[in-house]
């Protein structure tokens, strides 16, 4: 089936069986090997992307149902001129990657968050929230909230650098 996705900006024709995962043709057709296949059955987020502004887990999602539609990805997170973005930032300077196979669902999920509600660093129960979406066996959590809540304060700060 003949599909059209825009992933981070650019736009890909593509021809796609209609049984295929988004996170397949993302990985497998168009090279962005940053979004991690874990569990794949929707519950670890290692796989979550931004489907037209937000997060879903793209192993539960054909990529028939993009057809049209927009995908972020964690390569597509870093500024047009490569800067890094301010979660990205974060959670390097919190410590908040071990092994780095959850991180880019971390990411993903917090940026929509963080898109949706900029004020989301100063709800400790929100930030919980995001990250309880997702699982990581060896963080222990706490650095991810604190790297969500520290780009949270950095975008307030400095706004224009999303």
């Amino acid at each position: 089936m003949k599909i059209t996705l825009t992933v981070n900006g650019t736009g890909h024709p593509l021809d796609v069986e209609p049984r295929r995962l988004l996170a397949d043709v993302l990985r497998d057709d168009l090279g962005l090997t940053g979004t991690h296949l874990g569990c794949e059955h929707g519950i670890c987020g290692a796989c979550t992307v931004l489907m037209d502004g937000r997060p879903v887990r793209s192993c539960l999602v054909l990529a028939v149902q993009c057809d049209g539609g927009s995908v972020r990805t964690v390569e597509g997170l870093a500024g047009p001129d490569g800067a890094p973005h301010p979660l990205q930032r974060a959670f390097s300077a919190e410590h908040a990657l071990q092994c780095g196979f959850c991180t880019p669902g971390f990411l993903m999920a917090a940026a929509a968050a963080l898109e949706a509600d900029p004020d989301l660093g100063a709800e400790p129960d929100a930030v919980a929230d995001v990250v309880g979406s997702n699982i990581c066996r060896c963080t222990g959590y706490e650095p991810i909230r604190r790297a969500i809540t520290r780009a949270a304060q950095e975008q307030r700060e400095q706004p224009h650098e999303r």
